[in-house]
């Protein structure tokens, strides 16, 4: 039998192989299969009883993209920068992209690993050493081998669903980032706005303080008022110049802030709009609470925890399991390079062990406990993170209704407050009435005028809470 013929009885272990590989690969999965825990949904949410809805209950703001809620250009324009330039929202994409590199990795052990290696040695020998030998010395080897290891228990199945569910987790936090980003933005521009308002609202008071100051100084002098009159006037004048440094602070605090939020150095921003603090529509629709356990992502993001966790578990059953690891390895070689890929040079050889855990001290028990107790961990975390959702949208709905009520008493307080100001002047010309009258209706003006930009902004908020509780603001 010539050595090519003796080569070919072994070329049929490659087919056993590759049969105990299809056999394998065939096996069952021990994990056990993810199913959503049930989470008892209340039909409707308190606070919706009290808000005005003109649309059909499975209709719901949040569903409308951040543009169709904020209206304002500039606050429209802020928003676009931030999405693109945040630096915690880029973040959360390179986690994104993390997270997808190591799915390939973790996926990657289910396949086999193949290399391939050779080797080459010569030399010649000089016809001056006397050596009778006329050509080279020479030998070489080329081989290709393969290992893999059967996922018949399905650990290297659970494991890359385990990261796979990693991935979604992580997708989902990027989302909850870009909503909070939209949150925080709009927030921080209506509030510039409360304080340009209030700026303004000291800059008119102070200007009147000034004209009573000067009103006052001239009819003490004519003897017709008080010092003290007087002094009480540059009291109230001097209350008005004290706050104004003290709002221009917070005015260019906030643009840092919102610079920040933008990603942009320390500097102005646009905050001009004379509509940003007009209050929301009464007739937004919110939607079935069943809804939120889609749209809002930090729900999706504890339940794709929750799944990973339930894969987890099925990792540590595979474990009490045997392997079965199957190498292969085939090859060529000669004396001669010229002869290196001769037939009758090849060699084709295969192996497998088999090993089982026997007495590890409870380790495999151990960990197969944790990843339960984990699981059941994230399964309490899920429920948690439903009803935070419902008692956000719940809280936002109360703030909608119960602001808009205490906003229209403030203005009703802040008009009466100002025609007690003005009989009060009118008193104190006429001379039937002290300053201290005056000093007093001014003072509660002022007040009154300042607590109604905050009821104004913190209704204008309402709209921004609501929208964020609702899970707005991540759809593109």
């Amino acid at each position: 039998m010539s050595t090519s013929d003796q080569s070919h009885p072994k070329l049929p272990a490659l087919a056993v192989l590759a049969g105990l590989a299809t056999l394998f690969a065939a096996g069952c999965n021990v994990g056990p299969r993810y199913s959503r825990p049930q989470v008892p949904v209340p039909p409707t949410i308190r606070g919706a009883d009290d808000a005005q809805v003109a649309s059909p209950p499975a209709t719901s703001i949040g569903d409308q993209k951040w543009s169709e809620v904020f209206r304002e250009p500039e606050l429209q324009a802020l928003i676009a920068t931030a999405l693109k330039n945040n630096f915690d929202l880029r973040v959360a994409a390179e986690r994104v992209l993390e997270q997808q590199a190591q799915v390939r990795i973790t996926r990657s052990q289910e396949f086999p690993t193949i290399t391939a290696g050779g080797l080459g040695v010569g030399a010649r020998i000089p016809d001056s050493l006397g050596s009778t030998l006329q050509s080279p010395i020479a030998e070489g080897s080329f081989s290709l081998s393969a290992t893999w290891n059967p996922d018949f228990w399905g650990l290297y199945r659970k494991q890359t669903e385990a990261a796979r569910a990693t991935l979604l987790a992580q997708v989902w936090a990027q989302r909850a980032v870009r909503l909070t980003l939209v949150e925080n933005v709009a927030t921080t521009y209506f509030q510039l706005r409360a304080l340009d308002r209030e700026l303004d609202i000291a800059k008119q008071t102070l200007k009147t303080r000034q004209d009573s100051v000067d009103l006052t100084r001239t009819l003490e002098r004519g003897g017709a008022a008080p010092l003290s009159d007087l002094r009480q006037a540059e009291q109230l004048l001097y209350t008005a110049t004290t706050q104004i440094p003290g709002i221009e602070q917070q005015i260019q605090q906030n643009e840092n802030a919102m610079r920040l939020l933008l990603g942009q150095d320390p500097g102005p921003v646009a905050h001009t709009d004379p509509n940003a603090l007009t209050p929301p529509p009464q007739d937004l629709p919110i939607g079935l609470p069943v809804q939120l356990l889609e749209r809002r992502p930090d729900i999706q993001q504890a339940e794709q925890q929750l799944v990973a966790a339930n894969a987890q578990v099925g990792v540590a059953r595979a474990q009490f399991f045997p392997q079965l690891p199957i190498n292969a390895s085939g090859g060529f070689g000669g004396d001669q390079f010229s002869n290196l890929f001769s037939p009758g040079g090849a060699t084709v050889y295969g192996y497998s062990t088999l090993t089982q855990a026997i007495f590890e001290g409870g380790r495999l028990r151990g960990q197969l406990q944790l990843s339960q107790r984990q699981k059941e961990e994230l399964v309490v975390s899920y429920q948690r993170s439903i009803a935070t959702a419902l008692h956000d949208v719940s809280n936002a709905l109360i703030a909608l209704n119960k602001t808009r009520a205490a906003r229209v008493e403030q203005e009703k307080l802040v008009a009466a407050a100002q025609d007690a100001t003005r009989l009060a002047r009118i008193r104190y010309r006429g001379g039937a009435t002290a300053y201290l009258e005056v000093l007093t209706t001014d003072t509660n003006l002022f007040s009154a005028q300042l607590n109604l930009v905050g009821a104004q902004q913190t209704e204008a908020l309402t709209l921004v809470e609501l929208y964020s509780a609702l899970g707005g603001g991540w759809q593109e």
